[in-house]
């Protein structure tokens, strides 16, 4: 079983609209909503691929139990949300049909007490006697320490479960020092733990500052690695137009699905590469299409950066 931890989660809601304007009224063209939140976005890809998952973090009101009502649609996502007396957020996603631009809107979360981050850490001791790997995602709402992810590693570390940690700010400048086994930044949170805008000297930083191995997200252009086994490039064979939220998720899923399946890194570099691209393909977030992964995972152009690190 793989454990994914979202301590903050949403209800995501997507709104298309032909073209995006300030100051001015859209009619919307397409809704979706889902459940969301970084961890359960990557639960609900391990689940497509055909991992067996259970969901944790903190949940409440009424927009968390129409969270868990949708959660329950998802084969293969066991549910094991921790309740709270505060309300799950809300994010809403506006995705501009003409320039292909997402414009993202996230609310702060509930207020979490101390008594109810002790019952969660209660919990999420119990769930890695099962865990295979956990996955450690996205911010943190208010109440719960900065150092909540650094603790969690290290709960997991006791446990010899391996953890992979994605978030920012101060939570992953905390959380790398308790030496994850792997960290999955994107290009603006590597420079801001680093003080690095040059990928390659970054990476190579954010090791030396604790992560057992650093795969940063790039974008359209891929995913840079740097690991105890080497240094490679993931580069999708052409750029991917659409809504691009989530799709670091799905490569978490990808980089997640590739440890516990004991695949070598160039494979799961290129299983995480196909499976952002498709899933900026996909009309929300946690969901890929699933002919764009197939055939992008063959044309995924894997390179040995050995040299240039």
């Amino acid at each position: 079983m793989i454990l994914t931890v979202t301590l903050n989660t949403a209800l995501d809601i997507t709104y298309r609209v032909r073209s995006l304007r300030p100051h001015t009224s859209h009619r919307v063209t397409e809704v979706t909503e889902r459940p969301g939140g970084k961890g359960l976005n990557v639960a609900r890809v391990l689940a497509a691929l055909g991992h067996e998952v259970t969901a944790t973090g903190f949940v409440g009101g009424a927009t968390g139990r129409a969270l868990q009502d949708q959660l329950t649609a998802f084969a293969g996502v066991t549910d094991a949300l921790v309740p709270v007396e505060g309300g799950t957020r809300r994010t809403i996603a506006v995705a501009d049909d003409t320039s292909g631009d997402t414009t993202q809107l996230n609310e702060p979360g509930p207020l979490v007490s101390s008594a109810e981050w002790s019952a969660f850490q209660e919990a999420y001791e119990d769930l890695l006697r099962s865990a295979s790997a956990v996955a450690l995602c996205g911010s943190l709402p208010p109440g719960v320490p900065v150092g909540a992810y650094a603790q969690l590693i290290r709960t997991a570390r006791t446990a010899d479960v391996p953890v992979l940690l994605d978030t920012s700010g101060e939570p992953l400048q905390r959380g790398v020092a308790a030496r994850p086994d792997i960290v999955k930044p994107n290009a603006d949170e590597l420079a801001e733990l680093t003080g690095s805008h040059e990928p390659l000297l970054a990476t190579r930083d954010a090791r030396r500052r604790g992560a057992h191995a650093v795969v940063a997200s790039l974008g359209p252009e891929g995913l840079l690695a740097h690991t105890p086994q080497g240094h490679w490039r993931a580069t999708p064979p052409h750029p991917v137009r659409g809504n691009p939220t989530g799709a670091g998720d799905s490569a978490v899923a990808g980089l997640l699905s590739g440890l516990v399946e004991h695949l070598p890194w160039p494979d799961r570099l290129a299983r995480a590469a196909a499976l952002s691209a498709a899933t900026v393909r996909a009309p929300a977030a946690g969901e890929f299409d699933r002919a764009a992964y197939e055939d992008l995972l063959a044309r995924v152009t894997v390179t040995d950066e050995a040299n240039a690190a």
